[in-house]
């Protein structure tokens, strides 16, 4: 429905201004007022799309009633209807934004063309608006997937050349000196409050956010050198998971890994927030890997190198065996040093529950919680240890049975064919059946290319024959492959192929 409002002092002018509209236009809702204070008011509250407004009123003008409607943010447009066929008040009424004006007499058809034009304008510019504003919705959901599989890429270390300085400028995040990770796992049964918490951590800080793995995510955040490390993290955790000034929401527990210099060095903060997550006697809390306590004996430095990412890896990549070694090698070591039995149990819980945690990234669950030990001795211990490990290893090997190099090369030529949609490893996992870290990994040790990669060869290539059609644009194109940033497509195709798109369409048509 197309809102109009007529405007006019004398009551015989709103009537016939009101018949010849509705018999001209279809779906009109036309509204009248007989001065310029009504006017402002009927504006407000029905908010309409054209406004015919007379001149020369009484009280307040016209002219003063568009300038106090435009003050008050509104936006309608307005044709003035005089008398007064003067160059002053044409002047001061173009200046105002009236896109034309009608005199007073003038005949049926020439106010019907005059109106006519302007709501075919204003449709336009709807049509426009509602066009843009998809695409800028389909352009932020579109970065949101780029950006958690950026993370998943950085954090899994199946990243060589993704383009890091254009990836961060696309998503609008400043550059720093300094980075660090924490990680949330979300309380049993609350993974629905995954995008509201995502919404309330990117309010508080210059952030990259990854996906949601089974309870737990992962959060890349940039330095603000303004403030010390742990109060920039304090103040994060505090904003996006307090339930009061000083505790945390029930079950929520957040590990904070340590700044590094560099996003090479992401993973290692990745891993410290991993181990930081782990406390048996302080949960519902945060905690940094700083305040991780270090033991000082030969075995607790043993237990120390085996919380880092080769060891991570060697799970997300199921080598139990080589899993298990480590674990009868660590507690075979306690027991040389006269260890209490329960205090080395406690470590080696430590060393299951990030097992679970990264298997949980995988969407493989494990109830770690639910462990008994019945062990009394060091040599029952290590065969509970060993059958726990042996059950963890079918159920990995369960969860992937159905992976084959077939597989892989099915997901290569779903990209293929796809490349110009919005593609992430979320939803190629779902297709897959798989979870995105090993998709991830598995695609670059089968492929030899990480996916990012690949995807990005596969526009790059699209969009080359699409440049030789001198008709389209550099936007049509960039839309074309996959791409809602013009900018930002045509500094990938530059960086792959040294040349920026219309230099290479030049190339393309001098040679043909």
């Amino acid at each position: 429905m197309f809102k109009i409002l007529i405007v006019d002092d004398e009551e015989i002018e709103r009537k016939s201004m009101n018949v010849i509209l509705s018999d001209a236009f279809s779906d009109l809702e036309i509204k009248e007022a007989k001065n310029g204070k009504t006017a402002v008011e009927s504006a407000r509250t029905f908010e309409p799309d054209l406004i015919l407004m007379d001149i020369k009123m009484p009280g307040m003008n016209g002219l003063a009633a568009i300038e106090q409607i435009k003050n008050e943010s509104q936006h309608p447009k307005f044709i003035m209807v005089t008398a007064y066929d003067t160059f002053a008040y044409a002047k001061q009424a173009i200046k105002l934004g009236a896109k034309d004006y009608i005199l007073k007499p003038s005949k049926v058809s020439e106010i019907t063309s005059t109106v006519g034009q302007v709501i075919d304008q204003i449709k336009k510019e709807k049509e426009a608006d509602t066009k843009q504003a998809k695409q800028n919705l389909h352009f932020q959901k579109s970065k949101r997937v780029v950006e958690t599989d950026m993370v998943t890429q950085l954090l899994f270390d199946h990243v060589h050349d993704v383009h890091i300085d254009m990836m961060m400028e696309m998503l609008e995040i400043k550059s720093t000196e300094q980075i660090f990770v924490f990680v949330v796992l979300l309380p049993e049964g609350l993974e629905n409050q995954y995008p509201a918490t995502v919404n309330r951590i990117k309010q508080a800080g210059n952030v990259w956010v990854g996906a949601l793995y089974g309870r737990q995510f992962p959060v890349i955040v940039f330095r603000n050198q303004k403030k010390t490390f742990r109060a920039q993290a304090t103040t994060l955790v505090h904003h996006t998971f307090k339930k009061n000034r000083d505790t945390i929401d029930q079950g929520w527990i957040v590990g904070i890994g340590n700044p590094y210099d560099s996003l090479d060095q992401v993973q290692k903060s990745y891993h410290e927030a991993l181990i930081a997550m782990f406390d048996m006697d302080r949960l519902n809390q945060y905690r940094f890997y700083q305040d991780v306590p270090v033991g000082d004996n030969r075995c607790d430095h043993q237990f120390e190198k085996y919380r880092n990412h080769q060891f991570f890896d060697q799970v997300r990549l199921g080598e139990w065996d080589n899993i298990a070694q480590k674990f009868v090698s660590l507690i075979q070591c306690y027991e040389k040093e006269h260890t209490p039995l329960r205090n080395t149990q406690e470590r080696i819980l430590e060393l299951i529950w990030m097992i679970a945690r990264i298997l949980d990234e995988m969407n493989i669950h494990v109830e770690w919680e639910s462990i008994k030990l019945y062990s009394q001795t060091y040599q029952q211990f290590i065969e509970e240890i060993r059958l726990y490990l042996k059950r963890l290893k079918k159920r990995y090997h369960d969860y992937h049975h159905d992976l084959e190099l077939d597989s892989i090369k099915q997901i290569k030529q779903y990209i293929i064919d796809h490349s110009n949609e919005d593609i992430s490893l979320d939803f190629l996992a779902d297709r897959a059946g798989l979870s995105t870290i090993y998709i991830s990994k598995m695609f670059k040790e089968k492929l030899g290319i990480n996916y990012i990669d690949f995807l990005t060869e596969c526009r790059i290539e699209q969009a080359k024959t699409l440049i030789q059609d001198p008709e389209k644009s550099i936007k049509e194109i960039a839309l074309d492959v996959g791409y809602h940033d013009p900018n930002y497509f045509s500094k990938v195709f530059k960086k792959s192929t040294g040349v920026s798109p219309m230099t290479y369409r030049e190339k393309s048509l001098v040679n043909h």
